[in-house]
């Protein structure tokens, strides 16, 4: 029966989670989002082939880009400080950790983004009739995302 000592594997709830980036660490980000690699298939035929049809194989890496949200604090300038790192083609990049983490704390499945640099950041809209936490957001490319499942 679910529920019961001999249940020891449970799917992991999403909800509990940190970032690191360079020497920043556990960032208290609402969501990330584009955690996601493909490989793009490549079609070939050769000339001589007796049989009429392709063969696919594996091609190029395709990287999207990550989008991270989080709640505006005060005196905290952390998505503008990186991002205006960028200067003619030169950017500080960096390596971006995502750990899902365990009712304990601890990590149990890690996302690296390698190589990362921020693409675009976004503020907070502004209504003087909300009440809502402000929210600001950052797209992040990286070179390869490697996944780890402890």
């Amino acid at each position: 029966m679910a529920g019961e000592a001999q249940d020891k594997n449970w799917p992991l709830p999403k909800f509990y989670f940190m970032v690191d980036w360079g020497s920043t660490t556990n960032i208290p980000f609402q969501e990330v989002s584009g955690l996601d690699t493909e490989v793009e298939p490549l079609t070939y035929r050769h000339g001589n082939n007796k049989v009429f049809s392709e063969i696919s194989m594996p091609g190029m890496v395709k990287n999207s880009k990550v989008t991270m949200k989080k709640g505006v604090f005060a005196k905290d300038n952390s998505f503008a400080d990186w991002y205006k790192t960028i200067k003619m083609n030169t950017i500080k990049r960096q390596n971006v950790v995502i750990k899902l983490l365990d009712e304990a704390g601890k990590p149990t499945m890690t996302w690296t983004l390698l190589n990362a640099w921020p693409t675009k950041i976004s503020s907070t809209d502004l209504k003087s009739n909300a009440n809502e936490v402000a929210i600001e957001s950052i797209e992040i490319m990286h070179e390869g995302l490697t996944i780890e499942n402890k």
